[in-house]
């Protein structure tokens, strides 16, 4: 007489789950994708406020060596590689030796990340930066 035998219960899962890890990277990979751009937008923007800061600082340094306000605003164009067309500094004091010298630079930071920069607005950053008039 022979033994009977059971099929072995694996087969049948074998059968229905088939594909199942392309679906799911399908659905998680979107997702990934946006969280990524995401980050990388965010890390645009906060590189922006940085090379802000050190354009602010350049500013307000070459309004503390020398008189010549447009060689000030001209340091804060070339200090940190940002577009100088949404690039606004302005300067408050400077009333002679002693006294403190204020900048403050204004920037648009455009988000153009792909499929997160058109869901959001550009950005207005700004720096500021105090020193003493030298000269």
């Amino acid at each position: 007489m022979k033994a009977w035998r059971a099929a072995p219960v694996r087969a049948g899962r074998l059968r229905g789950s088939r594909g199942q890890s392309t679906v799911e990277l399908a659905l998680v990979l979107p997702v990934a994708l946006v969280i990524l751009l995401g980050v990388v937008q965010v890390g645009t923007v906060v590189r922006s406020q940085v090379m802000l800061t050190h354009a602010a600082r350049e500013a307000v340094r070459s309004a503390a060596v020398s008189p010549d306000l447009a060689a000030a605003q001209r340091a804060a164009e070339g200090a940190g590689g940002l577009d100088g067309r949404r690039l606004h500094v302005s300067f408050d004091g400077r009333n002679g030796p002693g006294s403190y010298v204020h900048a403050r630079v204004d920037y648009v930071c455009v988000t153009d990340v792909p499929l997160i920069g058109p869901l959001l607005p550009d950005l207005s950053l700004h720096a500021d930066a105090t020193m003493r008039v030298e000269q």
